[in-house]
């Protein structure tokens, strides 16, 4: 809502979907919804989303879930088998539930659907029916970008998470909204990588935000990407254009994703700055064995006070 009113939108076009399995967490989202004047449906009873799903028809613009990570045992050996939310892909293996939650959200977005979810890092690589998943789904154009978050940004783990973007329409086409209009390019043949795990300001002493301005700086750097370049994106004053950058952001091709074996991983692609290769070894050495020398100086008078101290308190001590 916040985001809509940000953006001069009608919150009244906006319908909420969604389901929770625990009751407590149930009855707390629809009480926060309904004191903001929110209408939403969460289904009839806080239900299990894999075994349960009570919006088996819906079709969503946008998805936005922060589903359980690494989650074991999650369906029985022969449960769900047939399920129609992995059509066109591999059963989600029994022993991890990061996939089963992709294809949920997957097999849920409309026409021109996005979907934003984070999800451990583990979920970037792999074997097996994962591998087979995530392959299938690089080659539908469907994964539109791999963005690895900071540590500390969440109160129920301190691991750096991955925040995925998935989108039913990469090709070309154009979107007038509010405030804006967005020509997109097409994007089935590529995939961004952004990693911002050095990007961020501090949070109640030992967590991590988005500032405002870091904010904007990644969303202009992903909607860069998104669209296609004109006269003045192309280097004009005020333009912006996309472009790669070492540490931070890299855009890559199927071409070169079939390459590395269909892995997400951001480190892969983004370029790292190898900051050893510049430095003088023999300078480098010198400055050490100065640094050194100084240290161990220090020591040794450390020692000869403390000796002092004992033989003057008449407990002197022999080495």
């Amino acid at each position: 809502m916040k985001f809509i009113k940000s953006h001069h939108g009608n919150k009244k076009e906006l319908s909420i979907y969604g389901q929770e399995y625990t009751a407590t967490t149930y009855k707390l989202a629809k009480m926060n919804l309904a004191v903001r004047g929110i209408a939403a449906n969460l289904g009839d009873v806080p239900a299990d989303t894999f075994a349960r799903d009570q919006h088996p028809d819906l079709k969503a613009d946008f998805i936005m879930a922060n589903p359980p990570f690494n989650q074991k045992d999650w369906r029985a050996e022969n449960e769900l088998i047939h399920d129609p939310r992995w059509k066109g892909y591999e059963v989600p293996p029994k022993s991890n539930a990061n996939y089963g939650w992709i294809l949920t959200m997957v097999s849920k977005l409309s026409e021109n659907g996005v979907a934003g979810f984070i999800l451990a890092n583990g979920a970037l690589s792999g074997g097996g029916e994962e591998y087979k998943i995530r392959r299938k789904l690089i080659e539908n154009g469907m994964v539109e970008a791999i963005v690895i978050l900071p540590q500390n940004m969440f109160y129920t783990t301190n691991i750096s998470v991955t925040l995925w973007i998935v989108n039913n329409n990469k090709e070309e086409h154009t979107v007038q909204l509010p405030d804006t209009t967005r020509n997109y390019r097409n994007r089935k043949e590529e995939i961004l990588f952004m990693d911002l795990r050095e990007i961020g300001i501090p949070f109640e002493k030992k967590f991590i935000q988005f500032s405002e301005e870091n904010i904007s700086k990644i969303a202009t750097t992903y909607h860069s990407w998104q669209q296609k370049e004109s006269p003045l994106e192309r280097g004009a004053e005020g333009g912006v254009c996309y472009k790669d950058i070492s540490e931070y952001c890299y855009s890559a091709t199927l071409e070169e994703i079939a390459k590395k074996d269909y892995s997400l991983v951001p480190s892969k692609y983004i370029e790292f700055v190898n900051r050893d290769e510049n430095i003088d070894f023999e300078t480098k050495m010198k400055g050490l064995q100065t640094e050194f020398a100084k240290l161990l100086q220090t020591e040794e008078q450390s020692k000869k006070d403390l000796l002092n101290v004992f033989k003057e308190l008449g407990y002197e001590i022999e080495l």
